[in-house]
């Protein structure tokens, strides 16, 4: 019997958010094997998690996501990696969500997925679990985030790429940036680092990406610093230097434009997140 891959819903559809959780491995254990009634999506932060379900392996890198169908065995591979750090959350979908709709209606999520914008999957899943700890998190709040995860896990990186040699060339500026933010770079130096003229450069990868070299090259380093706010107890200063920021207040202000608050705001905010270990 063939199974369904694609979670196929409604944009209609209700949601109802159980619980969530971060899982950090310390490198024992595995994964149970068991069978839940619940759907799970899994985002993995960093690592890589090896799982299993109803006979398919699946290899979750730092970045995509994973939907677990519910009445599914499913299981790991393996003892858990030491740094394996995910995201997990369990919901339900309410009786429409197997209706017949129109495909313009339908919202698509992969089983396996890498997703455009991580950094905003983990700020969804940072919301919830900050408000689950503090006890603060109402049904409908809880349910609205889910479908915004759904959302986000709906639209793979895939998506915003084509086969053509100006999506190569954009792709390429995408990951030099993205091994490369903490350096003092430059779109200018982006572009001397891949052989092209800047301005091209510049046009190739906004028409790509729908954003300049400049604003991504910040959106690499707020996300590190945000995981550094939450994950170590750096000062300030040394998070600007980490992430490529040689001025601590202009950080502070980049900070502010993406994150509509300061560091050290954030940091308080989003500390309290429900963390499993193994």
């Amino acid at each position: 019997m063939s199974l369904e891959t694609h979670l196929k819903m409604p944009t209609s559809c209700a949601v109802k958010a159980q619980n969530a959780g971060l899982f950090i491995s310390r490198g024992q254990g595995t994964h149970p094997t068991r069978m839940i009634d619940s759907h799970e999506l899994i985002f993995v932060k960093e690592g890589c998690l090896e799982m299993w379900e109803e006979g398919r392996t699946f290899s979750v890198e730092a970045g995509q996501t994973l939907h677990l169908w519910p009445m599914r065995r499913h299981g790991g591979v393996g003892t858990l990696p030491a740094g394996l750090e995910f995201y997990w959350i369990h919901f339900e979908l309410n009786d429409s969500s197997g209706a017949a709709v129109e495909k313009e209606s339908v919202i698509e999520v992969p089983q396996l997925s890498r997703v455009s914008r991580p950094e905003k999957l983990e700020s969804l899943f940072r919301h919830f679990l900050d408000d689950q700890e503090s006890g603060l998190l109402e049904a409908c709040e809880a349910n609205f985030l889910v479908m915004l995860m759904l959302l986000e896990a709906a639209r793979p990186a895939s998506a915003y790429k084509d086969n053509s040699d100006i999506s190569v060339l954009a792709t390429r500026a995408n990951t030099y940036i993205r091994t490369h933010f903490h350096d003092p770079i430059t779109p200018g130096k982006v572009a001397e680092a891949l052989g092209y003229n800047p301005d091209y450069l510049e046009r190739i990868y906004r028409k790509v990406y729908g954003q300049t070299l400049t604003e991504f090259i910040h959106r690499s380093r707020i996300r590190h610093a945000c995981s550094l706010l939450l994950d170590t107890d750096m000062t300030i200063e040394q998070i600007a230097r980490a992430c490529g920021f040689s001025d601590a207040d202009y950080f502070r202000r980049i900070f502010r434009r993406y994150q509509q608050s300061s560091p050290s705001t954030y940091r308080q905010l989003f500390t309290r997140v429900h963390v499993n270990t193994h």
